[in-house]
Order: C-alpha cells, then structure tokens, then sequence
C-alpha cells in the first residue's frame, strides 16, 4: 500500500534514457528511420507522441501509403520505394490486402519491436530540451501521458520526424512556414495569395452496412447547410475515407497552434456530410449505413519546413536535376491544395507530373544551423512548390531511411551529418543505403565486398525473348494501347501483332522512345506505320528504326474502337504492357496539358492497368532478345530501369538454377537475393484492396546448396523483395548454386540480385 498525506508539490517520476540517435515522430519516415538505423547497429530511443506508429497512414488518420508510383497514375515506371518502406509495403500487402488500418497498426509495431536495438516510447511528447552550446542539442525532454513520467533523452545525434518540428524549433534551427516568392527559386508554381500558402488538414470517415435501416441524428454542432461546400454535390454513399481526401481546412490558419480548432471545423464538416447523405432524401441506398468511425485527429499536410543546406524546388523535380550527393528519390506530382480547402471554389488540387522520378539531395536532411539535427518526414528543405511532391508519406519514409543509415554512419566516424559530404563519406552512404534495398536514381551499386563480384556466374537457362506464344483474350482498342519493352541498341526486330476486325479499317503503329536517360515518358517519336486490318490477321509491323543505345521503347497502338488486339497471360520481369489511362485522382486526363508560364511540361501519360487486367498484347518478335543474362543479377541495380537488369530462366525450364564458381574456397557467412515484387504496383495501405497477396513474378520456392550438393538453405512460400540470408556457421564452397521454382505457370523465375559476403563484411 502507498499512503502519502504530505502536501508539499511533488515531481513527476523521472527516467533518463541515452543512445546513439533519439528520433522524435513515429510516423513512417521516423519508423523507417529507426528499423534502418537500428539494423546498421546504431541503438535507438524512437518518441512518439500517439498510442501507435505510423502518423497519417496509421488507424487514426487512414491515409493510404502512397509515393512515387502515385497510384500507378503517371509515368513512372518500377518505382515504388525500396528498403524498409517496400519491406513494409510488402509485408502489409501480403497479410492485409483489404486494407484493414488496425493491421497495419499491428506490422508497424512489430517489426518495430522485432528490433532489440529500438527502445519505442510511445504516448511520449517532447516538450523541451536542452543545448550544449548555440549549434548542439544534448538532450530532450518527454512527458507520458500514460505512466506519468518524465523522460531525460540524451543522444549525441537527433533526428526530428515530427511532422511539425518541435524538436528542430525548440532547438533554434531555421525554418520556414508559408510559400515562398516565385522569384526567390524561379518558381513559376509559386502560388498567388488568393490561392493560399498552406496546406491545410483533412479528416476521414468510416461507413458501414449493418443489414437494417440505421437512423442518424446529427450533434449540434454538425455543418447544417451543406451547400456552403461547393462541391457539395461530389458527396456520395459509396465513398469514405481517404477518398475524401479533398475535405479540408485549415490553410488560412496556423497549422499547428490552431490545429484543434480546424479539428472541430472538420468535425463539423463531417458530420454535416453525414447528416446530408442519412436525410436529405438523396441516397436511399444509405439506409442501412452507419457511421463506424470518425477521425479524431486530423491527418495533417503542412506546417514548418526546416532549412537545410539545400533547398529544394520546383526546377530540381521538373527537370529532375542530378545531385551528387542524392540518397533518396520522390515522383509524386507537384500537389498543391486551396488554401480554402473544401469551401475553396477551386478544384481541391492544383496536380501537375514530371516526367520522372526526382533525386532527393542528402544536403536537405540536416539542419544548416544546428550541428546534429536531421529532418525527416515532410520537414526537410525543400519549397513550399517542391513541397507539394516530397510530402507525401512513401517519400517520406523513404528519406527517412537514408537518414537513418548516415546516423549509423556518423556514429561510427564520429561526425556530424554536415561532416558526411566529404567524397569518400558520401560514396559510403550511398553504398550502405543501396545495400539495403534503397534504389537511388543514376546510381549503380560498387560492392568491393560482395563476392559475387568475382565469381564466374551460370545460369541452367536464359529466356530469349522471342515475344508471346498464346492469345488468351481479345481486347478493343477502345483506348490507346502499347507495350513497353527493353531493346539492346541496334536495328529493332520485325514484329507479329495478332488483330481482327468485322470490317477493313486502318491501324496506327508509332514507335516512342524517352528523351531522358531512366525516364518512362514517350516523348521522341521515331517512326510510324499506317496497317490495315480486316478479319482475324497477324500484322507484320516493321518500323525500320536503328535504336542508338540500349533502353526502353513504346510500341504503340492508336485508339481505334473497331479492332481488337490478342492478349496473352504470360508475363515477364521487365516487360509490361501500357495504356493511355485517365486517372482523374491524380490529375491525369490521358495528356498533361499545362497553362503557359508553369514551368511544367506537356506530354502523355501511358499507363499499366492494375492485375488482374493488364495482360500483355501478344506480339511476335523477329529475332531473339537477348535482355536476362545471369550476369545481370551482379551489375548493381536491383529494378528495371534503362534494362530489366534481371536474370530470367527459359519458361521451358522445369528445374532453373543459377550457379556462382569462384577460383578458390571461399567463406559466406551470409547471401542477398533480390526477387521482382512488382515496383510498379502502387500497395497502397489502406482503403483500396490488392487482387494477390503474393506479387506474380515473386519466386515463392527456393533453395541453395554448395559444392557437395548440400543445401545450406531453402526457403518456401516467400513473398518479399529481398531475402537476407545469414548462416549460424560460415559456409566454406567453391561454388553454389540457387535452385528456383517458377512463381506461377505463366510467369517464367527471375532474380535481380545476388549478393555473398564473408565473416567480417557480414559483421559490417
């Protein structure tokens, strides 16, 4: 029993906690950025200020994870993030494709705590700190809510994730809050002072069909005229959460010290649009709805950006600028909102692409002012025009993992994170970052350590590609459609396209290809042929072109409603068929047209379907391709990007295998292999859901045995992009051999990488 009767003031339980880097913010960019850092072996405390991880996407906001892929709306092609983010993407994919959010709460959480380097302080807000001198933070100060305890956090590195900063404003780093001048970067987006400078915050809702009519009656304080939101006739029964995503407030206001008062402005949203869609006569198919859930915080969009000793805008994503030190990359739109929100007159975004992935400079990710802040999540240096694409919670966890592997790397040179530009820290970092699974645009993985690299390497087969031999399905050119396909340079093959038509009628081949090196826009047109279709024939399409390099090329088919393409199920890493697809949720309408004086370009967009459509069309080549040698799965890139860079096996091959021979023994103390997870398809967390649980070219079945024919390891029912492998006991071979099982009959077994490492690279 405790019994205290003094009254003299009492202070609060105190715990003090060190490491090697606190992260305040557990959303996803300070979670990708702690399981990065806590992997590389640094020791971590993560503060988050919720009883869950996960920010907007977690089961409090229910944002979708969205990123460069844009819900496979644009031009990007293969790119959805990779490392951590893609391991959790995956991983949620694979238990939860309906897209529960507590489930996702629950692989958050876990593979958090799967990390013994992480100490996780959930329900903990940081509200104070403390300085070693003007540039050095030495410690913050935490309060939980729920065991009433105050937390000392002492770290020689800190990286804030917050979303709104707190750890970077208390600590006197500079930042920044609204939009800046169009002529401070030439920033011909920068927006006008009626259209606002802030993002403001949205809040979702949940509905459900109980099987009885349900009644609804409306709090006092529920928005009654409904007509006051302009768009009042965009509501429906059918669409709830983030769908929604256009109700929001708040860009008129302090986005931080007034974010409860926009919370009960959008509750007040809310529940008027509820009460509009239970009684106002309009939606009888609502009767058996009822409000399951309502957001109690609202998902926010922008606050504080900090400034690093980079700033990023609108020309470094529009002409998607090289930068030497680039650690990450982003390819949503450049997505600004009304300041207005869902009372603006405005459409609820102002949404314009680039024609590719973007390069995210390590210079963004640390403070200029304070000697050792890193910035993560939407905080770090950019513009507020840049802003509208880096935001975005997929690229966000995605900086937030390169900045937790230049923690690690800090720690262990003792440096601060300015420190790491020198040439040969930068090359580490990115070489680190690249071995975990982070693909950085024009980058190529230089692994001195990796054994692969001087082993002679076999395959048992290599695909040849010859094109498809099956027509499963017939498909109207109702809308354009093409094949995006990988060529070696040199004069193209005839092709074979299987069409028919009920009455002669004429077919427009063109052939595209991308004025810039890694970008998945056709916008070189090289060559075109005018066919002729009548009845059931195999058009024979000879473009006559002589590709100068080795790279990707359109084969298009102009839209013509009265002939139909053969399709085939058969589908191959590397090669996916695209469609001129209008995806009005992120402003593509086929073509990007742009007012003049934007800044943007203008060009279409050629897009894959989502499976289970998006079968390939079932053309014929001429002559082989020679596009999946075994050499590819050493060459440093682990996505399709000028290449497929994959080994592929023959479809033909009943027992596939890819041997590595070394000169002499060597010892592997642990192996990497990366399989194809499909990096174009978006997974998006929340909401929607996902046809498969397990991507199409995934090799699920696998094993790996050494010069005696002993297997060291075998793997069934495998789902994940990368597989690291260590072993409890070094392996000693000359040689080994990995034997895969194709994924599907259909889809025909590739690797992107393979990867060896011995006892004391393995340690590393």
């Amino acid at each position: 029993m405790i019994k205290d009767t003094t009254n003299a003031k009492r202070a609060l339980h105190q715990q003090q906690l060190s490491a090697g880097l606190v992260i305040t913010g557990g959303g996803l960019s300070g979670v990708c950025a702690a399981i990065t850092a806590a992997r590389a072996g640094t020791k971590v405390i993560l503060v988050q200020d919720r009883p869950v991880l996960g920010g907007n996407s977690s089961s409090e906001v229910r944002l979708w994870i969205l990123g460069a892929t844009s819900h496979m709306g644009n031009n990007n092609r293969w790119s959805r993030e990779g490392g951590v983010i893609d391991e959790i993407l995956v991983e949620n994919t694979h238990h939860n494709p309906e897209g529960n959010p507590l489930i996702l709460d629950m692989i958050l959480l876990d593979k958090v705590k799967q990390e013994g380097n992480i100490t996780l302080l959930l329900n903990t807000a940081v509200f104070d700190l403390e300085k070693s001198d003007a540039d050095t933070i030495s410690s913050l100060k935490a309060f939980c809510s729920q065991n009433s305890t105050e937390y000392l956090l002492t770290a020689p590195l800190f990286c804030d994730a917050s979303g709104d900063g707190i750890v970077g404003f208390l600590a006197g780093a500079a930042f920044r809050m609204g939009a800046e001048a169009a002529d401070e970067f030439d920033e011909q987006m920068a927006p006008s002072a009626q259209y606002g400078e802030l993002l403001g915050h949205s809040l979702y809702f949940y509905s459900k069909d109980t099987g009885k009519p349900v009644k609804f009656i409306p709090p006092s304080f529920a928005l009654d005229d409904i007509t006051k939101i302009p768009r009042y006739r965009s509501f429906n029964a059918n669409e709830f959460g983030c769908k929604l995503w256009w109700v929001e407030y708040g860009g008129r206001l302090d986005t931080i010290h007034q974010t409860e008062e926009i919370k009960w402005e959008l509750w007040r949203v809310i529940y008027g649009v509820w009460n509009h869609i239970k009684n106002s006569g309009q939606f009888p198919e609502a009767e058996n709805l009822t409000l399951e859930w309502v957001g109690t915080i609202p998902g926010k969009r922008e606050s504080r950006r900090f400034e690093g000793d980079y700033m990023l805008s609108q020309r470094d994503l529009t002409e998607q600028r090289p930068h030497h030190d680039a650690v990450a990359y982003g390819g949503w739109s450049i997505d600004l909102h009304p300041a207005d929100g869902v009372f603006s007159e405005r459409p609820g975004c102002n949404q314009w692409h680039s024609k590719g992935i973007f390069s995210i400079p390590y210079r963004t990710l640390y403070s200029r002012n304070i000697s050792n802040l890193f910035l993560a999540g939407r905080i770090i240096s950019v513009s507020h025009v840049a802003f509208g694409a880096t935001r975005v919670m997929a690229t966000s966890a995605y900086v937030g993992q390169a900045v937790g592997m230049a923690a690690t790397l800090c720690l262990k040179q003792g440096l601060l994170p300015a420190q790491l530009l020198q040439e040969t820290q930068l090359n580490e970092l990115q070489t680190m970052l690249m071995k975990a699974g982070q693909y950085i645009p024009g980058l190529t993985l230089n692994d001195g350590a990796d054994l692969v690299q001087q082993a002679a390497v076999k395959a048992s087969s290599t695909l040849k590609f010859k094109g498809f031999d099956a027509v499963d399905a017939w498909k109207s050119l109702a809308i354009s459609a093409g094949m995006l396909m990988p060529f070696k340079a040199g004069k193209l093959p005839v092709f074979t396209v299987p069409a028919r038509s009920s009455a002669t009628t004429k077919l427009l081949c063109e052939l595209w290809i991308c004025s810039r090196s890694g970008s998945f826009t056709p916008d070189v047109l090289m060559t075109s042929n005018t066919l002729t279709v009548n009845g059931d024939v195999e058009l024979e399409l000879d473009f006559d072109v002589v590709l100068p390099e080795a790279g990707y090329a359109f084969i298009i088919f102009r839209q013509n409603a009265a002939i139909e393409l053969g399709y085939t199920d058969q589908r191959i890493t590397g090669i996916v068929s695209v469609f001129n697809l209008i995806n009005k949720a992120v402003s593509n309408y086929g073509k990007q047209s742009p007012p003049p004086g934007t800044g943007v370009d203008e060009f279409e967009f050629w897009c894959p379907q989502r499976r289970p459509e998006g079968q390939n069309i079932a053309l014929k080549l001429s002559e082989a391709q020679d596009l999946f040698e075994a050499e590819n799965i050493s060459n440093g890139v682990d996505r399709p990007v000028m290449q497929p860079n994959a080994w592929v096996a023959d479809r033909d091959d009943i027992n596939p295998s890819l041997t590595l021979e070394w000169s002499s023994v060597q010892i592997i103390s642990s192996m990497t292999l990366c399989f194809d997870t499909d990096f174009d398809h978006p997974m998006e967390s929340v909401l929607m859901t996902h046809p498969e649980t397990t991507m199409p070219f995934c090799v699920r079945d696998y094993r790996v045995v050494d010069a005696s024919g002993r297997e060291i390891y075998a793997a069934t029912n495998n789902y994940q992009t990368r597989n690291e492998i260590k072993f409890d006991e070094p392996v000693e071979t000359a040689k080994l051999t990995i034997y895969v099982q194709h994924p599907l009959p259909h889809v025909p077994a590739a690797l992107f990488a393979v990867r060896c490492y011995g006892p004391q690279q393995a340690a590393n």
